[in-house]
């Protein structure tokens, strides 16, 4: 096959969607761009230990689009290796989201696992037995040759039952599945119980949440930065609250939400909440008064106004 300008590609993905590739339980490798080459592609796993909460994330989708094609017992991989070259699959085409999603060849489960621009096609999944520790780069790199002539005598073939055989427009051409070679108008009808659509769209938004983790503009937020923001966030509501304050109408409606507890609030408590209650009103006049001033509404000032009456005139002011 075809490999482009390539000698023996390879792809750094995180975890854990290289292993899942690399056992076969992942078939379509999603990205933004569409794919350079045809043929073996080396998957490399990257150094980012994944958390419990994405690998539980990424099999409970996986569960939801098999369990649309009848298959129930799935067995995802043990571990999830960082760093290392782990395997690699043949990469047979390349269509865009549309296309995939409406391709009535494949199974519902196959065309719902394409949720990206463009959707590499994988077939014949190895692993290796004995993974090498090796540094990844980014886009389709080529392997060194001591690397890859090492990996290619350690490959071994991943038992799964759930392999897909994508058919090539022309059998001839390697390149012929690509974008635009596959009607994207017709749409198979099918209709999901409410329980399975449920289950099936909070699994596909789990999976996204946690690919957008490496994304520019997804990554989460520090504890720091989290804490920070709930804590500008109630300053910001109890300055709103403060100049809510206008008299007894909040006040009342307040107590009509709590009258069950509201008699039993202690007198030196009232004293409290009456004296905030004053503050709160003598704090929003006084910021009233800072705005008005900002905006052009001086406070007037006679000592202030005679000087430059005085000057005006040209004349030394009276004292």
């Amino acid at each position: 096959m075809s490999r482009g300008n390539y000698k023996n590609p390879c792809l750094t993905m995180h975890q854990p969607w290289a292993s899942l590739l690399v056992h076969g339980i992942k078939r379509i490798e999603g990205r933004s761009w569409p794919a350079p080459i045809r043929g073996r592609l080396w998957i490399h796993a990257a150094g980012k230990v994944p958390d419990e909460a994405t690998i539980k994330a990424m099999e409970a989708f996986y569960r939801e689009i098999y369990a649309l094609d009848g298959i129930t017992d799935i067995q995802f991989p043990q571990h999830y290796p960082v760093s290392r070259l782990i395997g690699c699959v043949d990469v047979v085409g390349c269509l865009s989201c549309d296309e995939l999603k409406n391709w009535e060849a494949l199974s519902q489960g196959v065309r719902l696992e394409g949720q990206t621009d463009f959707c590499w096609l994988c077939e014949q999944p190895q692993r290796l037995i004995i993974p090498f520790e090796m540094r990844g780069y980014q886009g389709v790199y080529n392997l060194e040759n001591k690397i890859h002539a090492a990996a290619a005598r350690g490959l071994t073939r991943s038992q799964t039952p759930f392999a897909v055989k994508f058919p090539l427009p022309d059998p001839t051409c390697t390149f012929s599945l690509k974008p635009g070679s596959v009607s994207s108008t017709t749409q198979e009808k099918k209709s999901f119980k409410t329980e399975q659509l449920t289950s099936l769209t909070a699994a596909i938004a789990g999976a996204r949440a946690a690919a957008t983790q490496f994304s520019k503009g997804g990554q989460r937020p520090r504890a720091n930065d989290t804490s920070d923001y709930i804590t500008r966030s109630k300053s910001k509501a109890t300055e709103d609250d403060a100049e809510s304050v206008d008299g007894s109408d909040h006040t009342t409606n307040m107590e009509e939400g709590c009258s069950g507890n509201i008699n039993k609030v202690e007198d030196h408590t009232e004293s409290t909440v009456n004296y905030s209650v004053e503050n709160s009103k003598a704090s929003v006049a006084t910021r009233r008064e800072d705005r008005k001033t900002s905006v052009g509404e001086r406070r007037f000032d006679p000592g202030t106004a005679r000087i430059m009456a005085a000057a005006i005139r040209n004349l030394k002011p009276t004292s």
